[in-house]
């Protein structure tokens, strides 16, 4: 019988033509745990929930065709162990060690004969362990593959474990109370996310980029992009924007990529501020974020002058929470990286972000994104170079669970997540909320910023500035 196959969707290809050595398309993510992971136990979970998905045993074919397009196909080898690795953290088993195997593993690429995916469980990270994920953006953006792998984690430490057949065990009777039967499944997963990053589902029916977070409204942005003159404005808008200006963060890429994360920063502390300040947690991230890239920039000797991020906009509906693929579009943000004054940077941030709300951008760069799908790749190549052009960094914040979650049996102390930096750019900037903390993590190109803790330096004493104005 003819093997199963599904063509890649044309946003979906953009994302696999858009690979390069030195500018990979994964998503990265390192979850850190207070004890060893028990590789059993992880290993049944990926069996029983995560291969539910066909894409995470399917691989993709690139047709021998010059214009045909690439497919999906069922690995008929696949095996789940070579996807699943055990290794030991490196001498000094901190924090350090563990930024050193994110960045060395964001660095290296996915096996393309074999589906997107991979995990490395770590053990030796101080007296607990880690999990670190690379997912290729071809099978999802980062809202859905995040979705995704807390779809393998629960809400107490006593759910039902999973048997080497990928079926339930029964649970421990203490974990029966309060009984929940979406517990641990992909229903329950829909539920939380829809509670977690879709706090603003119903509000003013419009499509929020309150901050960069990730709202799941999708009629505004459907809206906009059926209005013909305000979508042909905006395309020439995105298309005929100047180039960004001149930086170290901005230059040719190598293979090498470093990356690090912050201190956890109490979530009530920072809310504090917000209400003491009258903007929000977004803007006060915002401000510190450009204020230490300032700082980074200063210390090098180099002028400290505004730039643009590209900021993810989801487009999904709350409807369509819980799909793979891709469905987000872009918006650009200038940082007032070169105010030296707090008041007045944090009265800038503000203000670009009210005037981004109404943006008609995102839906243009959906589009954008799946014309490069079915374009030859002489003609990818120009618009990848194009939208590269435009800013510097990318953006994102993701308003994760508010509450501890667990994970083989464990919790998850900490988590952080990095998405690729499309259009050849060498500087991602994730900030993420998580169990009452909110944190920031850097991903930077070795050649262009080697030390990205030095922009972390500067990011934590322009926070404290912040907490100094309340």
């Amino acid at each position: 019988m003819a093997a199963t196959i599904t063509p890649l969707a044309n946003v979906d290809a953009a994302w696999l033509k858009m690979e390069d050595p030195t500018n990979l398309m994964m998503v990265t993510g390192v979850l850190m745990f207070p004890r060893p992971v028990d590789m059993d136990y992880f290993r049944a979970l990926i069996e029983s929930r995560l291969l539910q998905f066909d894409r995470f045993r399917q691989r993709v074919v690139r047709p021998s065709l010059p214009l045909a397009p690439h497919y999906w196909e069922f690995d008929p080898h696949f095996n789940v162990n070579a996807h699943l690795h055990r290794i030991g953290l490196p001498h000094p088993h901190d924090k350090s060690a563990l930024q050193q195997l994110v960045s060395e593993l964001m660095s290296t690429g996915l096996d393309f004969s074999k589906p997107l995916w991979h995990m490395h469980v770590v053990d030796g990270y101080g007296e607990g362990g880690a999990v670190i994920v690379r997912l290729h953006h071809a099978l999802a953006d980062g809202m859905a593959l995040v979705g995704v792998l807390l779809a393998l984690t629960d809400m107490n430490p006593g759910a039902p474990r999973p048997t080497p057949n990928g079926h339930l065990a029964a649970a421990e009777p203490d974990a029966l109370a309060p009984p929940s039967p979406l517990r641990g499944s992909w229903e329950a997963l829909q539920l939380r996310a829809a509670e977690m990053a879709g706090r603003g589902v119903g509000v003013g029916r419009r499509a929020l980029i309150e901050g960069l977070e990730t709202y799941l409204n999708n009629d505004r942005p459907r809206q906009l992009a059926e209005m013909t003159t305000d979508y042909a404005h905006a395309a020439g808008k995105l298309v005929l924007r100047a180039a960004d200006n001149q930086t170290i963060f901005k230059g040719e890429l190598g293979i090498a990529k470093r990356a690090v994360w912050s201190r956890p920063l109490p979530l009530s502390e920072v809310k504090a501020m917000r209400q003491a300040l009258g903007v929000t947690v977004n803007d006060l991230m915002i401000a510190a974020v450009a204020g230490g890239l300032r700082r980074y920039l200063e210390g090098r000797g180099e002028e400290a002058v505004d730039f643009r991020a590209a900021v993810p906009v989801n487009l999904r509906g709350p409807h369509e929470m819980g799909g793979l693929g891709n469905k987000f579009g872009l918006v650009f943000l200038d940082l007032p990286v070169a105010t030296v004054d707090m008041p007045r940077r944090l009265a800038l941030v503000r203000y670009r972000m009210e005037a981004l709300k109404n943006s008609h951008e995102a839906p243009v760069a959906l589009d954008i994104l799946g014309a490069i799908g079915f374009s030859a790749q002489m003609v990818q190549d120009a618009v990848v170079r194009m939208i590269g052009s435009k800013a510097t960094a990318v953006m994102t914040n993701v308003p994760g669970p508010p509450i501890p979650l667990y994970l083989a049996g464990q919790p998850i102390e900490r988590m952080m997540f990095w998405v690729p930096q499309s259009g050849r750019l060498g500087l991602g900037l994730s900030v993420l909320s998580y169990a009452g903390n909110i944190y920031l993590g850097i991903a930077s190109d070795a050649g262009l910023v080697p030390d990205p803790d030095g922009i972390l330096l500067g990011f934590y004493a322009e926070y404290d500035e912040l907490l100094g104005m309340v």
